[in-house]
């Protein structure tokens, strides 16, 4: 022991040691605790690795919700396709062999020795022999034919369908596809499904671009890594490593952008999209979405509007080397391109035949015999954009009724028209060579138009809007609206005849000069064409002749508001006004309003709505809409067959008897030509059995061109009916009607009976005509007892 003083100092160091330690502990819990740097660290990345694990989640499940989104709703806008109407060929049936010939090749028919293929045809002077090709009617399919026929007189004879001859049978060609209905993007593509497609061709696909397509997990990493090497190695990009699903998922959802941040997410998407969806469903949608040409603004994607881009064939119908230069283009369809450079196409698919050889697909005498042939597709693209512009512009205005312009543009709509392809060559061909040929007026100041229709059915079959039937702009058939003329006396007569008691085609008009005062102090003097007037003249006469002072007295008796009121009955919806001018044509209106009126002649009375579109199918052929014929009787069946027996005369002695220069003698037409003041106007409107056609050439800025009715529009009338096989105008005779023998007036005005006409008339016949043979007017049983 120390002593008590020792003792002391070591208790109290004692304690203050215990103090400080004490202090130190209470003031390291207020000081902040210090953390090593390496901890720090770590969490901080396990912090960032969870924020950027949950961005990495987030953005899968948006890129999920976008693969599911466009995969399984509306993957496509699909343009709706415009038809004309397919070609029936059957015994029997009228057909112009030049025309014919024509439409073959607008369908790109290629002309051979010896028609073996589909799409292929001889002619042999009359004898045609045509290897059809299949096409999917919306009511019944047509399958490929072997056609073999004569043309004798215009008319199909010793027709046999696969050497059998069938005189009941009905072949139909596929329609011309005259354009579309197309969306912002400008893409079209036609719809295929798998089993529509030729095997060959995805085996050759899948040799070419995909070997492992059905194995691989939307990515094939060994190929990416093999595709890097060869690059590096040759220090450009020689060789892709991208899955079929890796090219849908480019093509359809991405851009082209060439990015690591693109490259990640088209490989996160063809994960996806594989983990999704069936292999054949990925593979179905890359067959219908890979680019595969250009036409103009409008790109072509997909194999089934390939096929008719570049074959004019559906694509089920394929030949081996014509599929295989369709998988050669996927590489590359502008470098490919068999129309601007064949050499280079054809190269690449003879290197896709080998492919399908060395995979033992086909034999090597089938790829050898395929690459032994030409690469056989079509001198020009087998349609164009809205080749008539003209009809088409018609067709878009009536389905506005029915359809919305979105539906038009998105849903692939089939739309079948009444476009008679042959008649629209008629009519261009008319009009240009009538222009070209006018020595009156100067050609390239003239327009013109033509509306041709089906005389009984009222179906537009041929549409001009003007001298460049290609151009897209103003639609003078439609909107061109000028004074009609003379157009509108068959009217006014029409209404005569329709008061047998007091008018029929014998009846006298006063054709002599008169003048009318309005009540402003105006006065309306009209006057005949030859500025003479012609007496007492017979109304069949005055109508043949076009005589404007007879014209105008009668339909002042008749009363200017009946005429208009029968205007409108007849199918003009145009408001009308009530002068006396309106009677010589002073009333302005487009041809295709002109067409209208006188279908209701060329129908026998009956009113029957103009229409241009016969059928609205969905892309897989489910019938949408139908325009079934529509009639109504407008005009009794006596007065109708009066007025038209009196355009017969015009044609035949009248004003209209110069277009006898080109048509046959058997062909017997009834119309009536139109002319308007100094000659701003030329029109004509007339028609056969079949057809009605009415023209107007004049020009745009209104001013004069020298031309009349009979001079100008006529002979584009005349040219164009001689080029088409049909039926005379032939009227049955109806109840009520009789004969009568009528005398000519002499210059004295006595009547003269030595050389008596005979013209029908409706019982009770009307009273004061110039009868022949002791015939009066009144009923046949009061002649009788007479």
């Amino acid at each position: 022991m120390g002593p008590p003083g020792s003792r002391y100092k070591e208790a109290h160091f004692r304690m203050k040691k215990k103090d400080t330690s004490t202090s130190k502990k209470a003031k390291a819990a207020h000081e902040p605790r210090k953390i090593k740097p390496h901890r720090w660290k770590r969490r901080l990345l396990v912090k960032v690795g969870l924020v950027l694990l949950v961005v990495v989640a987030l953005w899968v499940v948006y890129l999920d919700a976008l693969v599911r989104d466009k995969f399984e709703g509306k993957k496509w806008s699909l343009p709706a396709q415009v038809f004309a109407r397919p070609l029936e060929i059957y015994e029997g049936r009228g057909i112009n062999p030049e025309l014919l010939e024509y439409e073959l090749k607008l369908l790109n028919y290629q002309l051979t020795k010896v028609p073996e293929r589909q799409g292929t045809y001889s002619r042999q002077d009359s004898q045609f022999l045509i290897h059809t090709r299949g096409y999917d009617f919306p009511d019944a399919p047509q399958k490929s034919l072997a056609l073999q026929f004569s043309v004798t007189q215009d008319r199909v004879t010793a027709l046999t369908i696969n050497g059998q001859q069938d005189v009941s049978a009905l072949v139909r060609l596929e329609p011309y596809l005259i354009g579309g209905i197309y969306p912002a993007q400008k893409e079209d593509r036609l719809l295929v499904r798998l089993d529509q497609v030729p095997s060959s061709l995805v085996s050759m696909l899948l040799a070419t671009e995909d070997r492992n397509f059905y194995t691989h997990f939307g990515i094939a990493p060994l190929s990416i890594l093999r595709a890097l090497v060869a690059n590096l190695q040759a220090g450009k990009a020689v060789q892709g490593g991208s899955t079929l699903t890796q090219q849908l998922v480019k093509n359809f959802y991405l851009t082209q952008e060439r990015s690591i941040q693109r490259k990640a997410t088209e490989a996160v998407m063809s994960l996806l999209l594989d983990a999704h969806y069936e292999k054949d469903e990925i593979l179905e949608t890359y067959l219908n979405e890979v680019y595969l040409g250009q036409a103009g603004q409008r790109e072509i994607h997909g194999f089934g509007m390939a096929s008719q881009f570049y074959f004019a064939q559906p694509l089920a119908s394929l030949e081996l080397h014509q599929s295989a230069l369709l998988v050669a283009m996927v590489k590359g369809a502008s470098w490919y391109n068999p129309r601007r450079f064949p050499e280079r196409a054809l190269k690449r698919r003879n290197l896709v035949l080998d492919l399908l050889a060395k995979d033992g697909v086909v034999s090597d005498q089938a790829a050898q015999a395929a690459k032994a042939k030409d690469l056989g597709v079509t001198p020009k693209p087998s349609f164009s954009i809205n080749r008539f512009p003209a009809f088409f512009e018609l067709v878009q205005r009536q389905l506005a009724q029915e359809y919305q312009t979105k539906d038009l543009q998105t849903d692939g709509l089939r739309i079948f028209t009444t476009l008679d392809p042959q008649i629209q060559h008629a009519a261009e061909d008319s009009l240009i060579a009538t222009l070209n040929a006018s020595k009156k007026s100067k050609a390239a100041d003239l327009q013109g138009s033509v509306v041709v229709t089906m005389a009984e059915s009222g179906d537009v079959v041929a549409l001009v809007g003007g001298k460049d039937p290609r151009f897209d702009g103003f639609n003078r058939a439609l909107d061109a609206v000028r004074p009609i003329g003379s157009l509108i006396k068959p009217v006014i007569f029409l209404e005569a005849l329709r008061h047998p008691e007091k008018y029929a085609l014998a009846s006298l008009l006063d054709d002599e000069a008169f003048f009318l005062t309005f009540e402003n102090g105006e006065t309306w003097r009209p006057q005949n064409y030859d500025k003479k007037s012609h007496g007492k003249v017979p109304l069949h006469e005055a109508l043949a002749r076009s005589l404007n002072l007879a014209t105008a007295r009668l339909g002042i008796e008749l009363g200017v508001p009946n005429i208009i009121e029968l205007l409108h009955d007849l199918g003009l919806e145009k408001e009308i006004s009530p002068y006396p001018s309106m009677l010589l044509g002073a009333t302005n209106h487009s041809p295709m309003d002109m067409a209208r009126l006188y279908q209701v002649f060329a129908a026998g009375g009956f009113r029957v709505p103009l229409h241009a579109v016969r059928l609205v199918s969905t892309h897989e052929g489910a019938a949408l809409s139908r325009y079934p014929f529509e009639v109504r009787q407008m005009v009794e069946s006596t007065s109708i067959y009066l007025i038209n027996k009196a355009l017969v005369e015009v044609m035949q002695e009248g004003t209209g008897k110069g277009v006898q220069r080109w048509l046959p003698e058997s062909l017997v037409v009834a119309g009536k030509t139109g002319t308007t003041n100094d000659g701003r106007d030329s029109w004509f409107a007339g028609f056969s059995g079949d057809y009605l056609g009415v023209v107007w050439i004049g020009k745009d800025d209104n001013s004069a061109t020298g031309l009349t009715g009979s001079s100008g529009a006529l002979l584009v009338w005349g040219r164009m009916m001689g080029m088409l096989p049909q039926r005379p105008y032939e009227a049955t005779e109806p109840p009520g009607i009789t004969q009568i023998r009528v005398g000519v007036a002499d210059a004295d005005g006595e009547l003269n009976c030595e050389h008596p006409r005979v013209l029908p008339a409706i019982e009770p016949l009307a009273s004061g005509l110039p009868l022949c043979d002791q015939q009066r007017s009144g009923s046949w049983l009061q002649r009788l007892f007479n």
